[in-house]
């Protein structure tokens, strides 16, 4: 049984991979503008070529799942209380506690940082922590071998929640008014980045089985394999090549910034893992819970500390940027760290197996 939880080849040097593409990424964003100007061609709000790439990203995770897993995994009480326990009591406050103390404390006690531009980096910082995760949690649950079922709905749940609570904990944790609730933007992103995807893969998937059948569905999925990879690829590309003036303005203070994003992500889902394996969730649910609370959705944060420059300064839109600059390769080590630690947790029982296999020749 463990070899199903072994990463192809492909996958396996993923890390090194995203780390081309991030090198390459700063390379087309210094020396290339008009590149750039072209990723960031929008229509209704939306950035055209990052809204295809995330599409061809999530269309084939979307097509391979068993969409009656979704309705079960909305039963499953355990999980999702863990995930929004995790995102909205915990997360925010060890963000923002951690921020406080390596900016204001340790940074600032050292010289290292002056104090004004510790508050500006420490709001960037919290503008992450208040926005968890939606489309780019489903690349890291897929390859993890998680549920995808659930991970689904903790993402449509995410987006509900973050309409409603984004604003009041960004007020609570800043310490501002006048902090707009980003509806807009979360909706449609949410609509275009996973609601398109999901029902595409939904309709390939039904009208695929019926017409060629199950066996050469499957052949069919295993094609499509490679392709949300390199749309990942592709998209890290063209996420931070717009952003590459501001993190190759200061590389002094993106390091500094490293350093506690990537504690916080860490602490986050050691606390998310070690919750699941205290609640005895079976693997499947386990590693999706623990990454969707450790990972972010820094296309909120990014466009957040821009319309709320004049409060929060510009530093803040250089620790936002940040910290889509370490998720990528930090999550893809959590991946790792779940599929070592898979043997940690109770398995799917085998008539649940099965049970979901009939259900997706059906």
């Amino acid at each position: 049984m463990e070899e199903e939880h072994e990463l192809g080849f492909f996958e396996k040097y993923l890390t090194v991979w995203v780390g081309l593409c991030i090198v390459a990424a700063l390379t087309i964003g210094e020396f290339f503008p008009r590149f750039t100007e072209f990723l960031e061609i929008e229509y209704a709000g939306i950035e055209v070529p990052i809204a295809i790439l995330l599409f061809l990203m999530i269309y084939p995770i979307m097509v391979q799942v068993d969409f009656r897993k979704i309705i079960e995994a909305g039963k499953s009480i355990k999980p999702i209380s863990l995930t929004l326990f995790l995102n909205w009591a915990v997360k925010p406050f060890t963000m923002a506690f951690i921020a406080w103390l390596f900016f204001m404390v340790i940074y600032s006690g050292a010289g290292w940082v002056p104090t004004s531009l510790g508050e500006e980096f420490m709001a960037g910082m919290i503008l992450l922590g208040v926005a968890p995760c939606t489309a780019m949690v489903l690349v890291w649950s897929y390859l993890s071998r998680g549920n995808m079922g659930h991970t689904l709905v903790m993402v449509a749940i995410n987006s509900l929640t973050m309409v409603f609570l984004y604003a009041p904990l960004a007020w609570l944790l800043l310490g501002e008014t006048g902090i707009p609730v980003p509806w807009q933007d979360v909706a449609s992103g949410v609509a275009i980045y996973v609601g398109l995807p999901l029902l595409a893969g939904y309709l390939t998937r039904k009208g695929l089985i019926n017409w060629k059948g199950e066996p050469w569905f499957e052949d069919f999925t295993e094609k499509l394999h490679h392709v949300s990879i390199t749309a990942l690829l592709l998209t890290i590309i063209g996420i931070i090549s717009p952003q590459s003036g501001i993190i190759l303005a200061d590389p002094q203070y993106v390091i500094l910034i490293l350093i506690p994003l990537t504690v916080q992500i860490l602490i986050i889902f050691g606390i998310g893992y070690g919750g699941a394996k205290y609640l005895g969730l079976t693997y499947e649910d386990a590693a999706p819970s623990a990454q969707i609370a450790a990972s972010n959705h820094f296309e909120v944060a990014i466009a957040m500390s821009i319309t709320l420059r004049a409060v929060v300064g510009e530093g803040a839109t250089l620790a936002a940027v940040t910290g889509m600059l370490i998720e990528v390769p930090l999550m893809l080590l959590i991946v790792r760290i779940c599929l070592k630690t898979s043997c940690w947790f109770p398995k799917k029982r085998k008539e649940d197996v099965s049970k979901q296999a009939l259900a997706s020749e059906t």
